[in-house]
């Protein structure tokens, strides 16, 4: 077993290592958040932000000083210490929260997964909940050039609905700076669990509220004068898929008008101009070939479904200059 000097130095070696190595991994956690982003905005996913954080060497350093019984938790803190690169994404419902999750888990290659929200109620009590994940990029994939370099480094993923995040934070923020006096703490503790209780009920009433309006969306206003450039708004395409895709969650509101912007370029003006076009679309059979893993949102079924429409004139349009190549993949697996 190791004496206390030889992990003073073994702490002070991978310290060292640590400071040297941290100016990259900022710039991987910044490629770690881009590339998770894109893969939510991709599959249509709607989600509030995504984030990063790179571990401090303070924050390092006492982490991998850190003893349990006198034995180091941490015996070679370089390799044990798996979360120097964190993102975390916050929802807006716990059903989003699980399809991030699965996304996460068809597209990258997970090393670990614990619900701790789910874990803290099966212990019968209410408290902090959040989904972590580490996750690798999975060797066997072909990413872009930009992600290479984050095939050798694991990421620690935190998904978490807005209200879970609200808790988590001011929780942390009051227990960790130490404020409370000792005799205030039982208190603090029972109010803290009440407040989780209630935060929980909330996550669900807001899920059962969106469930509602997802397909009771009301009409958008018409304007008073028709527009220079006729197009699907993004409220009328927003109900007008809430009831074609019925099952599937909705978008982030900018993916509304980003994909309303496509359809213009398709000459696809209307929301009856669009029916007519899904009308020779076989839903369940793109749904079939797709393969999904996770409950796409909306935008990317519609997506999907214009891309089985149109094929390389999809691809072809302006708009999807950016994702060409991902957009020509996901062809080739509709034609099967």
């Amino acid at each position: 077993m190791s004496t206390r000097s030889e992990h003073q130095r073994l702490v002070e070696h991978a310290v060292g290592e640590y400071r040297e190595r941290h100016p990259q991994l900022v710039e991987a956690t910044g490629r770690y958040v881009e590339m998770v982003q894109a893969l939510l905005d991709d599959a249509g996913i709607n989600y509030l932000s995504v984030s990063g954080r790179t571990k401090s060497v303070e924050s390092f350093k006492g982490k991998a000083e850190r003893l349990v019984d006198g034995v180091p938790m941490h015996p070679n803190p370089i390799e044990d210490i798996t979360d120097v690169i964190g993102v975390r994404v916050i929802t807006y419902v716990q059903a989003d929260v699980t399809a991030v999750a699965d996304l996460l888990a068809q597209e990258l290659a997970v090393l670990d997964d614990r619900d701790l929200g789910l874990e803290t109620a099966r212990a019968g009590r209410w408290g902090y909940a959040s989904r972590h994940l580490l996750v690798a990029v999975d060797a066997s994939r072909v990413v872009p050039h930009t992600y290479e370099p984050l095939r050798r480094l694991n990421a620690s993923v935190q998904i978490r609905t807005v209200l879970q995040h609200a808790w988590a934070e001011f929780e942390h923020d009051i227990r960790y700076k130490g404020t409370v006096p000792d005799e205030h703490a039982f208190d603090l503790d029972r109010r803290f669990t009440l407040a989780a209780g209630l935060l929980e009920l909330a996550d669900r009433e807001f899920s059962a509220i969106r469930a509602r309006l997802q397909v009771a969306i009301p009409d958008e206003p018409e304007p008073e004068e028709a527009p220079a450039h006729p197009q699907v708004g993004s409220q009328d395409l927003a109900k007008y898929l809430a009831g074609t895709y019925s099952d599937a969650g909705w978008s982030r509101t900018d993916h509304y008008t980003w994909i309303s912007g496509l359809l213009q370029e398709l000459g696809i003006t209307t929301v009856e101009a669009l029916d007519e076009v899904l009308a020779s679309v076989d839903s369940a059979e793109v749904t079939a070939r797709m393969g999904y893993k996770y409950p796409p949102g909306a935008v990317r079924r519609l997506d999907d479904a214009l891309l089985a429409a149109f094929g390389e004139r999809y691809v072809d349009l302006a708009g999807n200059a950016h994702r060409r190549a991902a957009l020509e993949s996901r062809l080739t697996k509709l034609r099967g």
